[in-house]
C-alpha cells in the first residue's frame, strides 16, 4: 500500500476513491478532477432518483463513464455495482481518517444539510435530525458502521486487483500533500 509521498508513475488516469461516508469522498473527488483533469462523476448522483428511489439505469450509467480512458469518482454502491469500478480503475484512494475527524465531519456535514435543507440529488434532502434516533440507516449512523467494512474492502482489493496502485490517506494533511504530487 502506498502514501502520500509515492509518486505515482505513471500518473493516475482512472481513480476511485474510498473512505466511509463523510469522509470527504466527494470533495477529494472533486479536487483530483480540479488539480489532475480528470472528468469527476458524482456516483451519489446517479443512484439516487426523486423520493430517494435507486435510478433503474444506474448500473449502466456507471458502465458507459468507467469505460472511458480518464474517470475520477466515489468507491460506493458496492452490491449493486459488484467490481464492476474496482476491476476498471488505475489507483485507489483510501481516505483513513482518524475517526474524530471522520466523524466530527460527517456529524456537521449532516446538521448543516439538514438545518438548511440543502438539495443533495434530484430534489432530494436530508431527513430531519431527530430520525437519526429510529432510522439505524441513519446517514451518521452509515458512516459509523462503514469505517471497517470501507477498510476491509480496500484491503481485498489490493489483494484481488493487483494492476491497482493502492494509495491510504490517513490524515488531512497527507491527503493535502498528495493532491500537490498530481499538480507536479
Amino acid at each position: 500500500m502506498l502514501d502520500s509521498s509515492d509518486r505515482l508513475t505513471p500518473p493516475p488516469q482512472r481513480v476511485l476513491v474510498a473512505g466511509p461516508s463523510g469522509a470527504g469522498k466527494t470533495t477529494f473527488a472533486q479536487q483530483i478532477e480540479r488539480v489532475a483533469g480528470l472528468p469527476h462523476t458524482e456516483v451519489d448522483a446517479l443512484f439516487h432518483g426523486p423520493g430517494w428511489t435507486p435510478r433503474p439505469d444506474f448500473v449502466e450509467a456507471v458502465d458507459a463513464f468507467t469505460r472511458e480512458p480518464r474517470w475520477v469518482t466515489e468507491w460506493a454502491y458496492t452490491s449493486q455495482l459488484g467490481d464492476l469500478v474496482v476491476s476498471r480503475a488505475d489507483t485507489l484512494v483510501a481516505l483513513d481518517y482518524p475517526v474524530l475527524l471522520h466523524m466530527s465531519r460527517l456529524v456537521l456535514r449532516t446538521i448543516r444539510r439538514s438545518v438548511r435543507r440543502v438539495e443533495l440529488w434530484n430534489g432530494n434532502v436530508e431527513p430531519p435530525l431527530r430520525t437519526f434516533f429510529g432510522n439505524p440507516e441513519h446517514i451518521i449512523r452509515w458512516g459509523w458502521k462503514g469505517r471497517a467494512r470501507i477498510r476491509a474492502n480496500v484491503v481485498a482489493a489490493e489483494r484481488d486487483w493487483p494492476q491497482l496502485r493502492v494509495v491510504r490517506l490517513r490524515s488531512q494533511r497527507q491527503a493535502d500533500a498528495w493532491l500537490r504530487s498530481l499538480a507536479l
